[in-house]
Formats: C-alpha cells, sequence, structure tokens
C-alpha cells in the first residue's frame, strides 16, 4: 500500500468517527423561539465506520526482450548458441561473471583464483576455487562443490552427446575435497581457465539419478524445462515458436530483481524485430542490423555498442575428400581477393564498423603486429587462378581443372544482412569465374550439430558464414584441432570445416599452456600467418554486440561476455 492510499483510509475514518461524535454531542443554549415548533426529528447516524478496502494489487513489472533465435536448449553443455548462453545469467549462474570491461567478478567463489592468495600453485598446474557457502538451488538445496564435480563428469562422459568436452577434457584430475572447495589439476598450465570453465553449473541432486537410470542426460527433462536453477530469475512457461518467461527466483541468495519478469518473445526475422522495437513492443532487442540503426534511433531507441570479440567471416571446408576445390589453397586465396568487403560494409552496414583482418581482429594484444589483408583485386585474382591451371575449358562460365569445376555451395542463417551478403559476394565471385550455388536456412537447422544431420557439421556446405569469437575476452579457441573433426564416433565435433594442419595444431596445443602473455602473442603471430596465408578464415565485418534499448528500460549495463551480469539491478520506468 502506498502513503497516498494509508493517508486516504485514515481521512474518510476521521470523518466517520466525527459524524459520530456529532451526533451524540451536548446541546448548546439558543436564543427562545418566537413559536414553539416539535423539533425535526434527528437523522440516523452510522455508528461504525466504513471499512477500508484492499489496496490495489501493484502491476508486476514485465521487460519484453525481442529474440530473433530461440533457445536450442537450457543446458549449458548442450549448446554453443549465443542467445542461449547469456540467458544463464539470468536462471544458472558461471563461477565468475564478467564486467563492461571484460574483467572477472566473482560469483559462485568467494575470489579469483591467484598466485597471491594461493588459488593458482606455482607451476601454474593447479587451480583451488573456495566457493561461498550460502548458495542454493531454487528448492532450498544447497549448491556444493558436488555439483562441480557432477558437471565436469557429464561433460566428459561419452554417452553425452554435449556440444563439446572442452575445456574439461584438459583436465587430469578433479576433487571436491569439502562442500565449497573445487580443485583442478591439469597436465600443463591451462591460459585460458577464466574464460572457459565453469559457463554454467548442473544440478547433481536433480540429473544424478536421471544419469543412473539411463546411462546419459541427453534426454533430462531438465535440459528443456529446468525447473531448478540458482540464477535471479526461474523459467515459469517456454512455448516453443514463440515466448519464454522467467519470474522472480523468490529463494534467490542474492539481491532481488527489481524487474519481477523477464519476457523473451521469439520472431522470425530482423525485420520483425524492428517491427515490435519501433512500436514500443519490446525493451530489448539485439543482433541489430546497422541498416536499421538510423531509424531506430529516430524513434527513440537508444542503440549500445559492447565489443564481444565478434567478427562475421567465412569458413571453408578445407578438406580434398569433400571438396578438392576448395582445397586448394590458390582458391581460397582469389576468392579472398575477389570479394569487396569494403563496399558490403560500405553499402550493407551503412560504413559503421570495418573488415577484420584476423579472427583475433578484437584483441590487438594477440593480433600484433596485425597482418596484412588480401586486398580487392580480382584482377590479380584471375591470374593467380590462370597460373594453377584453373581455366574456363568449355565456355560455360566457370573455371574448371581436371574435370573439376569450381562451384561450391555457400550456406548461412536467414537473416536479411547475411543473404544480402550472398547476394554481393555470388555476383563478385561469377566476375572471376567462380559459381556459389546461395542456401539460407533457420539458425536451429544451420547450427544443428553433426548427429543431428546439420548441413555445417556434415561438410555440405563449402563456404560457410557467421559470426563468432574466441573464447573472449581471451585468445583461445578449439575449433581447428584436427582431433575436432566430427565423426560417428565423435560427433560433438566443432571443426565442421575438416581442416587438419598438424603445424596449427602443435600451435594452438602451446598457447594454451603459455601462461607468459608476450611468449602467448608469439604463437599467436604464427597462427594468424598460418590463418592468412592458408585462408582458413576471412574476414567479412566486424561485429560488435549491438543493443537496442527502449526508453523504459533502466539502470543496464551491459558485458561482452556475460551480458546480463548485473540483471538484478536493471529496472522498468514507474
Amino acid at each position: 500500500m502506498s502513503r497516498k492510499q494509508i493517508t486516504f483510509t485514515l481521512v474518510c475514518l476521521f470523518v466517520a468517527v466525527s459524524l459520530v461524535l456529532s451526533g451524540c454531542a451536548t446541546a448548546q443554549p439558543t436564543e427562545a423561539p418566537v413559536e414553539e415548533t416539535a423539533p425535526p426529528e434527528a437523522p440516523e447516524v452510522a455508528t461504525e465506520a466504513p471499512v477500508a478496502t484492499e489496496a490495489p494489487v501493484e502491476e508486476k513489472k514485465v521487460a519484453t526482450f525481442i529474440w530473433t533465435q530461440e533457445f536450442d536448449t537450457l543446458n549449458p553443455l548442450y549448446t554453443n548458441m549465443w542467445f542461449s548462453e547469456i540467458t544463464q545469467q539470468l536462471w544458472l549462474a558461471w563461477a565468475w561473471n564478467f564486467d563492461e570491461n571484460a574483467n572477472p567478478v566473482p560469483y559462485l567463489v568467494t575470489e579469483m583464483p591467484s598466485l597471491e592468495n594461493g588459488g593458482l600453485s606455482g607451476d601454474g598446474k593447479t587451480i583451488t576455487m573456495k566457493l561461498r557457502d550460502d548458495i542454493t538451488w531454487s528448492d532450498g538445496t544447497p549448491l556444493t562443490s558436488a555439483d562441480f564435480l557432477f558437471t565436469y563428469q557429464m561433460s566428459i562422459d561419452k554417452n553425452n552427446a554435449v556440444a563439446s568436452a572442452y575445456p574439461y577434457d584438459q583436465v587430469l584430475s578433479m576433487e571436491a575435497p569439502d562442500d565449497t572447495t573445487v580443485v583442478m589439476s591439469f597436465e600443463e598450465p591451462f591460459a585460458a581457465w577464466q574464460a572457459t570453465l565453469w559457463k554454467g553449473i548442473l544440478p547433481a541432486h536433480v540429473l544424478q539419478p536421471v544419469y543412473d537410470a539411463e546411462g546419459t542426460i541427453d534426454n533430462a527433462e531438465w535440459n528443456l524445462n529446468p525447473t531448478v536453477g540458482c540464477g535471479p530469475y526461474l523459467l515459469a512457461e517456454w512455448e516453443s515458436g514463440s515466448f519464454a518467461r522467467f519470474v522472480v527466483n523468490e529463494a534467490y541468495w542474492g539481491p532481488k530483481p527489481k524487474i519481477d519478469e523477464i519476457f523473451f518473445r521469439f520472431v522470425p526475422d530482423d525485420a520483425s524485430q524492428v517491427a515490435a522495437l519501433l512500436a514500443g513492443d519490446g525493451d530489448l532487442g539485439t543482433f541489430i542490423a546497422y541498416s536499421d540503426v538510423p531509424k531506430l534511433e529516430e524513434a527513440g531507441v537508444k542503440i549500445q555498442s559492447v565489443k564481444s570479440g565478434y567478427n562475421e567471416g567465412m569458413f571453408f571446408v578445407i578438406n580434398e575428400e569433400f571438396s578438392p576445390g576448395m582445397a586448394d589453397v590458390v582458391v581460397r586465396q582469389a576468392i579472398a581477393m575477389s570479394i569487396n568487403r569494403q563496399a558490403i560494409v560500405e553499402d550493407l552496414l551503412l560504413g559503421k564498423t570495418g573488415v577484420p583482418a584476423s579472427y583475433w581482429d578484437s584483441l590487438p594484444y594477440y593480433n600484433t603486429p596485425p597482418v596484412e589483408d588480401y586486398p580487392y583485386d580480382p584482377e590479380a585474382a584471375k591470374a593467380m587462378l590462370d597460373e594453377a591451371g584453373w581455366v574456363d575449358s568449355n565456355g560455360d562460365g566457370v573455371r574448371d581443372k581436371d574435370g573439376i569445376e569450381l562451384v561450391f555451395d555457400y550456406g548461412t542463417t536467414i537473416r536479411e544482412v547475411r543473404q544480402d551478403t550472398q547476394a554481393v559476394v555470388q555476383q563478385d565471385l561469377a566476375q572471376v569465374g567462380i559459381k556459389v550455388e546461395l542456401q539460407s536456412y533457420d539458425a536451429d537447422i544451420f547450427f544443428a550439430s553433426y548427429d543431428q544431420d546439420g548441413p555445417a557439421a556434415k561438410g555440405e556446405i563449402e563456404i560457410m558464414e557467421w559470426s563468432d569469437t574466441s573464447n573472449f575476452p581471451d585468445p583461445d579457441y578449439y575449433y581447428w584441432y584436427c582431433s575436432e573433426i566430427p565423426t560417428d564416433e565423435y560427433p560433438a565435433g566443432a571443426n565442421w570445416q575438416y581442416y587438419c594442419n598438424e603445424e596449427l595444431d602443435e600451435l594452438f596445443t602451446l598457447q594454451a599452456t603459455q601462461v607468459n602473455p608476450e611468449e602467448r602473442q608469439v604463437t599467436f603471430q604464427k597462427i594468424n600467418q598460418i590463418f592468412h596465408d592458408e585462408v582458413v578464415w576471412l574476414g567479412v565485418w566486424q561485429d560488435p554486440d549491438l543493443w537496442a534499448v527502449g526508453s523504459n528500460l533502466q539502470s543496464y549495463k551491459f558485458s561482452g561476455v556475460t551480458p546480463f551480469y548485473t540483471i538484478t539491478e536493471w529496472d522498468l520506468a514507474e
């Protein structure tokens, strides 16, 4: 009840009591009337004060987030999807979050392990975490080191078709000596531990019985309907293809959120998201196309750019068995020189971003000195292809060699800006005698895993486009290990390029052990040079997170790693 409502009720009571008292008061003497008449009958006076009505129930504060991709799963071990991962700050928890400057912030742990506090051993091979002792799951069960140990075990268990066992497969041993202590040991120092470990903890008391009964947690109901969480919100409802609702977790061990409900509305495309934001039907949107920024800003929607390490780029299937033409490095170099990527940035993205020269473009320290990007020079590309024997022998406009034509499938998601990019690339490559056949997919199909017959994972698309980053803010990543090539025996493999380079393997393995930044920088110089020379990846545009914020949303703060790390402080205008 508000202060105004309390005042109104007291006034009503005072008036009622005054009426009662006035009816019972003794009459004061008056002048005698000229003529005696019978006094008028006194009106009845209420003897009880009116009963105060209940205060109106305050309206819930509901923030609406517009999402162009629906969650694939809510189990953190089974997803690499950005839209799924970032929601974990709402209902689950990472051991630590990252602030707006990409610095780690303790969350489930009392402090970040370091040499100074004894959390890191002198040789860098052992990490000891001390957990808070007041953390509980939403059902009241304490969250302890047993949950961390269970998460590790489920990550590496081959009966679970997780998105990737990395980095838990780098752990030599893990122990939980007591409820608030977790000890991890590595065979070699693991430089990327802060950016890769403990992105979501599993509730052992919920999933252990499932594993014991079925030998896997692949089909656990909790994966899609997590009734138990440990974050400030809980999943209340998820209607596939439409929306998901998260409500306040009343058992949350941290500060209570100011917003009562987070409502995710799933829309099919960028245009639908923009329309909702312009109509005031959404408080937050993301993955905003640069071409939509002016009209959103004109309508009063704030656009906030946050560095998150992401770059839009092309991944190539570099494997003789899958694509003999693409396996030729000269062909990939010619592709790099035939696409006018700067024109794509200028025309499709209004010149508001740039062309990344390196996969690690957003981490300057590990891209120093920067490699020199391929120039737009289609005439030089033609000369290279001619010299390598790729000529149009039958006059159909497509180059060929030894019976193999340079015809490639080029696939991506249905985002409008990506389909526009495909059209430009198709025209540019046609001018040098390379034909691409365009494929567009819903995100859930395009990014489906090997065992789900995903076209990218199966190596069916020779040119793949999406936005990606390393384990930002760390440069480490596992995509290109030979051991990550997916197979029937290892369907979780992330090397969808089917590219195996033993030298690159050794360099990626080395950098992961280098805790000395200067030594690691030198290793990444070598990695960057291989990426450039072999055209392992081709940058199209720098892709920081673009958040569209409605006028009602207040006190928000974004991180490029854990965007909702301050979600309990976010508020809506009254």
